[in-house]
């Protein structure tokens, strides 16, 4: 693997993509450039049987403009520099510090790519990208960028250094909303090599870090605390609260009760209790509405009942 330095002499892993991997994703794209561009033709074509050749002509450079570079820059621009041939061999245009690309990055590199791969139909590219020690071609040496593989073999991650015991939980009321996801990894990277820096770089990338970590939650460190042990202990409250919420979700979900079965026809309504008997003493006969009682005073007792409806003891 080839690592990449920054002027901070922070390392970057990443793998730069070689010439038969970008080769195959050119390839890709240019099909796909090149078949919306004979779409786009036909159509524009027949729409245009009317008009002079003056105007014809100026419509189909304007087309080849559009779609065959102004394509590709659109593309790069909005998908941060995954066009399809690219996300398809797993590849991603950056930039030299392994920031994403913006429109500016993407203007050069489609610019240079109507010379290189157009025109001289790859042969340039391909030339500079086997010169190139990164494998990059000229538009990247223009526009500052380099095409990297993503799909790499996954490794095992460093765990963070975990913070002074005198600083655990010291920022449990930080607002840690605005800090973005781009500083946060930034952060994680400087903690788990600042022991591979130089004393004097590794300091200087703690301060700035940390002064853009002041600047994002409106909190300045305790007096006296070192940049790097306050980073420590603001991405330890982050892990904390991380876990505590997983596994508050975990809890939440294990004691719920469960749902209630409903037979097949049932219609989900309990049926009504009967009515309470009169606690009161009831009369001979008489049934709790005033009626006579079942069996009673029609010969029809049980043997041996009594008058008060009850059955002597056997």
């Amino acid at each position: 693997m080839s690592e990449l330095v920054t002027g901070d002499a922070v390392v970057l892993g990443l793998r730069p993509a070689r010439l038969p991997s970008r080769a195959l994703a050119a390839a890709i794209d240019l099909a796909v450039v090149f078949c919306v561009f004979m779409l786009v033709s036909v159509v524009v074509a027949i729409a245009s049987v009317t008009l002079d050749e003056a105007a014809v002509a100026a419509i189909t450079v304007a087309l080849f403009l559009l779609v065959l570079i102004g394509g590709p820059i659109a593309v790069e621009t909005l998908s941060h520099g995954r066009s399809l041939g690219k996300l398809a061999c797993g590849l991603r245009v950056v930039r030299d510090d392994g920031g994403p690309i913006r429109f500016r990055h993407a203007l050069v590199r489609g610019a240079m790519g109507a010379v290189e791969i157009l025109m001289t139909f790859g042969v340039v590219a391909s030339i500079a990208s086997l010169v190139s020690a990164r494998g990059r071609r000229l538009g990247d040496v223009f526009a500052g960028t380099l095409v990297i593989r993503e799909r790499v073999a996954a490794k095992r991650s460093v765990a963070v250094p975990p913070p002074p015991p005198w600083l655990v939980g010291r920022f449990s009321q930080l607002d840690l909303s605005a800090v973005p996801d781009e500083l946060w990894l930034a952060i994680r990277q400087y903690l788990t090599r600042m022991h591979q820096l130089d004393p004097g770089v590794g300091g200087s990338i703690a301060g700035r870090l940390a002064d853009e970590l002041v600047t994002r939650t409106g909190i300045a460190p305790p007096q006296g605390v070192p940049a790097a042990a306050f980073l420590a202990a603001v991405v330890h409250e982050r892990q904390a609260r991380d876990a505590r919420r997983v596994f508050a979700g975990a809890r939440n979900a294990s004691s719920a009760p469960p749902a209630p079965s409903v037979l097949p026809g049932a219609t989900g309504f309990a049926a009504p209790a009967p009515p309470p008997t009169p606690a009161g003493p009831v009369a001979d006969g008489i049934g709790a509405a005033g009626g006579p009682r079942p069996g009673h005073g029609t010969g029809q007792e049980g043997a041996g009942a009594s008058s008060a409806g009850f059955a002597p003891p056997g």
